[in-house]
């Protein structure tokens, strides 16, 4: 199981898996996922009583167990060894030995008087490969499981399988949201892989720890790589962080929330507490200015005013502005206005042109939002240019009305001689829908100035 991403193995040779090779750069799926790294196996050191357990994993890291290692066994740290199971024998790597297992354990609250297998001896060659032919095995494995679990008509979902080294065992990974009667399933199982079945229940975090994958941050998900502990994350992580509640940016390959929104969490609740309580609302002698928007780690505050929501001034305001005018409120006091803020949007061109760039200043004053009138100013004079690009006048509708009996057709009034003459390279339909086009306009806008 060689990977091509290792540049220089635990003998120094290039092209291997090596002791710290993790899983940064292999191709295979990385060798030892959520490792802790052995320090002290590295150290040319004796110890004089050494730990007779070690920690083994299997396949590549996801899932863990502690062995003891006896001394016709001496297994080493990055070494692949067989150990007993109960039910047979199976096949991993040595990843932790020495003192350091015996704080793993603690950790992982795991008391030594209850492990039991030991370390059979350290794996050859044939080990290896009947290793790998169960590896083989597992993906047509999982895909014939979940085509048997989906017409026995039950609500669960095989999300991996791991095989026994001897190839005597087979552990089926699942999901449900509730229990799930696998009784006669496991009697087909059985029947179909003709191997000893056992059916274990995780949850969605879990499942995406053991699959693995790419975040949306670029990286390798963190519940395969480091995370081992799962917390509860909640959209109020989100709502601290003025985040959008939006679902599917904020949930993760396993379907829930993303774990990262609680890694910034403390830092933002930190910040915030510097800001003024219930100052959703601030009253003036203007009126009301309901929040818009918070900059937390500027210390800003926008409002607007409600009789002026979209189209009137965000105010931007210091904390210590929000502050001064909360206590006139809290004490019966309005003040005359707002204020004037602290940032300024203005603009570097004519405001009545379009591509007109906006720069942001730090000066006094508040952020001018585009006037209901400026839009319709500039949207009759685009209009208008658009009519005289095309080098077309406003034509009077022809009416076809027929003449009155005794009375003789009126005749045609002549063209004007000014008037450009129409374009060969346009028919006379293009051109007579665009005039109609712009008569519906002209028409739309004159019942709204009405």
């Amino acid at each position: 199981m060689a990977c091509t991403g290792c540049s220089v193995s635990k003998n120094g040779k290039s092209g291997g898996c090596g002791g710290g090779c993790s899983s940064n750069g292999c191709a295979s799926g990385g060798c030892n996922r959520l490792n802790t790294y052995d320090w002290l196996a590295e150290m040319d050191l004796q110890d004089t009583d050494p730990f007779d357990i070690v920690e083994v994993s299997f396949k590549n890291g996801a899932r863990k167990s502690f062995f003891r290692n006896h001394e016709y066994a001496q297994a080493a740290t990055g070494e692949m060894v067989v150990v007993e199971t109960g039910t047979g024998y199976d096949v991993g790597r040595v990843s932790l030995s020495g003192e350091l297992v015996r704080l793993q354990m603690k950790k992982k609250r795991v008391n030594p008087d209850t492990v039991l297998h030991t370390v059979l001896r350290v794996a050859n060659e044939r080990d290896l490969e009947k290793l790998q032919e169960a590896r083989n095995l597992e993906a047509e494995t999982m895909v014939r499981a979940r085509a048997i679990a989906q017409t026995l008509g039950l609500d669960m979902k095989i999300g991996d399988v791991e095989f026994q080294g001897d190839q005597r065992k087979a552990t089926f990974y699942y999901t449900a949201d509730g229990r799930v009667d696998f009784r006669e399933l496991i009697r087909h199982y059985a029947k179909e892989f003709r191997v000893k079945i056992e059916m274990r229940q995780i949850g969605a975090r879990q499942e995406s720890a053991r699959i693995g994958g790419i975040g949306s941050c670029g990286r390798e998900l963190c519940c395969s790589t480091w995370l081992t502990d799962f917390k509860s994350v909640s959209t109020a992580a989100a709502r601290y962080q003025n985040l959008a509640i939006n679902q599917a940016k904020l949930s993760g390959q396993c379907g829930r929330l993303k774990c990262c929104l609680n890694y910034e969490l403390d830092i933002y609740l930190d910040a915030l507490e510097h800001f003024p309580e219930k100052a959703e609302k601030l009253y003036t002698k203007a009126g009301a200015a309901t929040l818009f928007k918070t900059d937390i780690f500027k210390g800003l505050m926008f409002y607007v005013f409600e009789h002026e929501q979209g189209r009137g001034k965000i105010y931007t305001l210091s904390l210590a502005q929000v502050k001064a005018i909360k206590e006139k409120n809290d004490a019966g006091e309005k003040p005359d206005d707002l204020g004037e803020g602290v940032l300024v949007q203005l603009p570097t061109a004519n405001p009545d042109d379009e591509d007109a760039t906006m720069d942001f200043e730090d000066v006094t004053g508040a952020i001018e939002l585009p006037d209901e009138k400026r839009r319709k100013k500039r949207k009759k004079k685009r209009n208008n240019n658009n009519d005289g690009a095309t080098g077309k006048g406003r034509e009077q509708p022809q009416t076809n009305q027929q003449p009155q009996k005794g009375q003789l057709p009126k005749a045609a009034a002549p063209k004007s001689e000014s008037a450009p003459p129409p374009r060969p390279d346009k028919p006379d339909g293009q051109s007579d829908n665009r005039n109609r086009r712009s008569k519906n306009r002209r028409n739309r806008d004159n019942r709204k100035k009405t």
